[in-house]
C-alpha cells in the first residue's frame, strides 16, 4: 500500500472507530511503528487528526479562527446557546468564555435580564452593549487574535476578584479519554482559571466538538458541572461521555 493510500485508510478507520493506536496500525499495514508515527505526524500537521500517546484521535473542526467560525450558525450551536441563555437567572454574576457559541449565547440573552456578565471576549462584551440591565465587566490582557480573547498574566490578575455563579466554557474538543481541550496553551490556562472562579461550569458542546480533541487539555470531563449538547444529539455519542464521568444535559 502506498503512503498516501495508507494515510487515507488511517483517516477512514479513525472516522469509524474514534481512535487509532500505533501498534495496531503497524500490524494492520505491515510497517514499523516509526512509519506509522510519521504518518500520524504528517496527518496532524495537516490538521486531520490529533496525536495522543500511543495513537491519535479525531481533530476538532472547531479549531479554525474566530473570523472563519463566526458566520457558521449551525442548528447545534443555536440550540446550545439558547439553552445556556435560559440557565441564567436575574441577579446572577456570570462568566462567559470566548468563541462563536459564547457570542451566540450573549445574543440570546433577553433585553430584560438584570445580571452581571464578566468576559475576556470583546466580541461577547459588544454583543451585550444594548442590554440595559446587564453590567458588563471586560477582562483585559494580551489579545489572542485567533480567538479574539484576552489571555496572559494581566487577564488572570483582572479575573482575581471576580466570583461568579456560572461559567459558560467554550472548548474545541470533548472526548471521553482526552477530556476538555482547546488549541492554545494560554487559552487552556485561562479557561481553567475561569472555571476556578465560578460555582458551576457549563461546557457549550455543539455536536462538532464531541469525540474530538485539540492540542491542549483544559481538564477532565468532571471539571464541568454540565456538558450542554443539542436536543437531538445521538445517544451513541453521549453514552461514552457519561461513562467517563461527564454530566451531559440535552438542551
Amino acid at each position: 500500500m502506498l503512503t498516501e493510500q495508507r494515510k487515507q485508510d488511517i483517516l477512514t478507520l479513525l472516522g469509524k472507530e474514534g481512535q487509532v493506536f500505533s501498534g495496531a496500525l503497524s500490524l494492520r499495514y505491515g510497517v514499523s511503528e516509526d512509519t506509522v508515527r510519521r504518518d500520524l505526524r504528517e496527518l496532524a500537521a495537516e490538521g486531520k487528526l490529533q496525536r495522543v500517546h500511543g495513537g491519535a484521535l479525531p481533530a476538532s473542526r472547531a479549531a479554525a479562527d474566530f473570523a472563519h467560525r463566526l458566520p457558521i450558525e449551525s442548528a447545534s450551536k443555536r440550540a446550545v446557546a439558547a439553552a445556556a441563555a435560559r440557565m441564567i437567572d436575574s441577579g446572577q454574576t456570570v462568566l462567559i468564555d470566548g468563541g462563536t457559541t459564547a457570542v451566540a449565547l450573549a445574543r440570546q440573552l433577553p433585553a430584560t435580564l438584570n445580571a452581571t456578565v464578566a468576559t475576556h471576549s470583546p466580541s461577547v462584551a459588544v454583543a451585550l452593549v444594548d442590554h440595559p440591565g446587564i453590567e458588563v465587566i471586560l477582562i483585559g490582557g494580551k489579545l489572542f487574535k485567533h480567538s479574539i480573547v484576552s489571555v496572559g498574566s494581566a487577564a488572570l490578575d483582572a479575573l482575581a476578584p471576580i466570583r461568579a455563579d456560572l461559567f459558560f466554557m467554550g472548548v474545541t474538543g470533548v472526548h471521553p479519554s482526552a477530556g476538555l481541550s482547546t488549541g492554545d496553551l494560554e487559552e487552556a490556562y485561562m479557561k481553567r482559571a475561569l472555571a476556578a472562579h465560578a460555582a458551576e461550569t457549563i461546557v457549550l458542546a455543539s455536536t462538532e466538538k464531541l469525540h474530538t480533541a485539540s492540542r491542549y487539555r483544559i481538564g477532565g470531563l468532571e471539571m464541568a458541572s454540565t456538558i450542554l449538547v443539542e436536543p437531538g444529539c445521538d445517544e451513541a455519542l453521549l453514552a461514552p461521555l457519561c461513562s467517563a464521568g461527564g454530566n451531559v444535559l440535552r438542551a
